[in-house]
């Protein structure tokens, strides 16, 4: 076929978009965005208890819009060419599921049950069932948590499941097994029917739920029926085996064909956590660390060799998770643009409930608000006495998990104003970025450079600028608008064998990198005097918390 097309899918936090791609070249044709309407609605969520569940309704009814959206915005004869589509979606973020496969709320039963939908990667509810494992693992010779940096947290797999297990008896009963979201989307289009025959990806299996080369599979139904007899035969019924994602799952079912208006001959590749296949849209390479940046923010490295030692401290470690026959390290902080966003609604709430406002002011003036503050930011040097600030909004993903940890703002004063405690929050996400690279660089994996994607690289100069000062290192910001769609594009080409591998589908369909940042020499030491101080307060903070579980 001539300039076959491919599809991209990315389900982010709050929406899903697409894009149709010619897979010859890489030029996007069509893209779409859709968001979840019974998410923005801000059902099945309680923010005070760190509770967030997305019905998979919104889901489905989302990716039948925008790939539908993407095929109108063409002619028939392109979306004639379309030969495959990938996934790849926020994780964790599993379900609990029946023996066909099937999310407890799209069962009439469960339909308006929070627990028996997505657990999405931030809820926190599950902090008791992460500190049960970290304990339980140290009772055991083998270390079962070698491949996720030595501590488990609350946002991944196996903590969501107990915790709703514990919590929910209904849903405990009812549930065969639990599938991420990332492996249950392709599931759901090729008609699968049958959870014990779901393809599970190596991505989510190895960084969220503990699988490993090394152990064959899962730790044994043993290390989990001990933690709780609640997991007993969970485990066994995950299966052994995974996938990389340049594999197929297989063809669009008759009915989603139909739905979408494509062939039933069209493959749907295997799926992964957005992140991973963020980097491969980005185009990274070996020892790049690619930053997913958005809410929180996703960092990939891939190793071109198997390495003989485990890292500590980061969220996975695992063969083939980014591109076959590459080491996936991935590591990440809890909040990113969320930091900004809780700053900004701090900033909004009086003006949305104390004085009347037009709707629409209200909305030019959410909307420009922190483009505004990084303006007046951007004119202030750094200062060794300025308000300092530790990003733990959100808790601490890398390094070494903790979401019991909370934020800080230190050195206040009179003359402390609006834009130096923006400036300082902004500061604390660039230095929590800082401890990332020196994770890596201390156990002897280098950075050679790093990769920006995302909406905050290609909208604000002003963080861009200061986290280029803040690592003193030059970062490179990708082109397209779209990097994780565009990744799952290329594995999606993969898949439907117009290319061999990744590595040829980055070469042919990547768009290449639009501006570079380099570190401002004038402030590189304030920033690291700045750096000293936050190490010394987070130490502070860390050892002298006190658990309010």
């Amino acid at each position: 076929m001539n300039n076959p097309c491919v599809i991209g899918v990315d389900f982010g936090s709050d929406s899903v978009r697409a894009i149709l791609v010619d897979a010859t070249n890489g030029q996007e044709l069509a893209s779409r965005v859709s968001y979840y309407p019974r998410w923005k609605m801000g059902l099945y969520c309680n923010p005070a208890i760190n509770q967030f569940r997305q019905h998979p309704l919104d889901f489905l009814e989302s990716i039948e819009e925008v790939i539908k959206g993407c095929l109108s915005d063409v002619s028939a004869e392109i979306a004639h060419k379309v030969v495959g589509i990938s996934v790849d979606t926020t994780g964790s973020t599993p379900v609990a599921v029946n023996r066909q496969g099937t999310p407890l709320a799209l069962t009439e039963e469960f339909a308006e049950n929070p627990n028996a939908m997505f657990v999405l990667w931030k809820d926190h509810t599950s902090i008791k069932e992460a500190s049960e494992i970290n304990q339980h693992a140290k009772k055991y010779k083998i270390d079962y948590l070698k491949y996720v940096g030595g501590v488990y947290s609350s946002e991944w797999f196996w903590a969501k499941m107990l915790h709703v297990l514990r919590a929910d008896e209904k849903v405990q009963r009812a549930a065969y097994t639990w599938v991420e979201h990332c492996d249950w989307i392709p599931f759901a289009l090729t008609g699968g029917n049958d959870v014990t025959l779901l393809k599970r990806g190596v991505c989510a299996a190895g960084h969220k739920g503990l699988w490993a080369e090394e152990f064959n599979g899962y730790p044994p139904n043993e290390f989990f029926s001990a933690l709780d007899p609640l997991l007993k035969d969970q485990v066994q019924r995950l299966g052994t085996l995974t996938y990389t994602s340049d594999q197929a799952v297989g063809t669009l079912s008759p009915e989603w064909a139909a739905k979408l208006g494509l062939s039933t001959s069209v493959v749907v590749g295997v799926g992964a956590f957005d992140c991973h296949m963020g980097a491969v849209g980005g185009e990274i390479e070996p020892y790049y660390l690619s930053k997913i940046i958005g809410t929180s923010t996703c960092d990939i490295l891939v190793a071109p060799d198997k390495l003989d030692y485990t890292l500590k401290g980061i969220c996975g470690q695992v063969n083939g998770s980014v591109i076959p026959n590459m080491v996936g390290l991935e590591a990440g902080q809890s909040a990113f643009g969320d930091a900004y966003a809780w700053f900004k609604n701090i900033l909004m709430w009086p003006l949305q409930n104390i004085y009347e406002m037009e709707e629409s002011k209200l909305q030019e003036i959410e909307s420009t608000l922190l483009s505004k503050l990084n303006e007046k930011a951007s004119a202030i040097l750094p200062d060794v006495k300025h308000t300092l600030s530790v990003d733990w909004l959100n808790g601490r993903r890398t390094p070494f998990a903790n979401q019991n940890l909370k934020a800080s703002l230190l050195d206040l004063n009179l003359g402390t104003d609006t834009v130096l405690l923006y400036r300082a929050i902004v500061e604390s996400t660039c230095f929590g970025a800082r401890k990332i690279v020196e994770c890596f660089v201390n156990q002897g994996i280098p950075v050679k450079g790093i990769i920006a994607m995302g909406g905050i690289p290609k909208k604000s100069h002003f963080i861009m600028q200061m986290m280029a000062d803040t690592l003193n290192m030059p970062i490179k910001v990708h082109k397209s608008d779209q990097t994780c769609a565009l990744g799952a594009a290329m594995f999606a080409a993969v898949a439907a064998e117009v290319y061999t591998n990744v590595e040829e589908a980055m070469k042919n369909m990547g768009q290449g990198f639009e501006q570079t940042y380099y570190p401002n020499e004038d402030v590189v030491p304030i920033y690291q005097k700045r750096y000293e101080r936050y190490l010394e307060a987070g130490e502070v903070l860390e050892n002298n918390l006190y658990d309010v579980q």
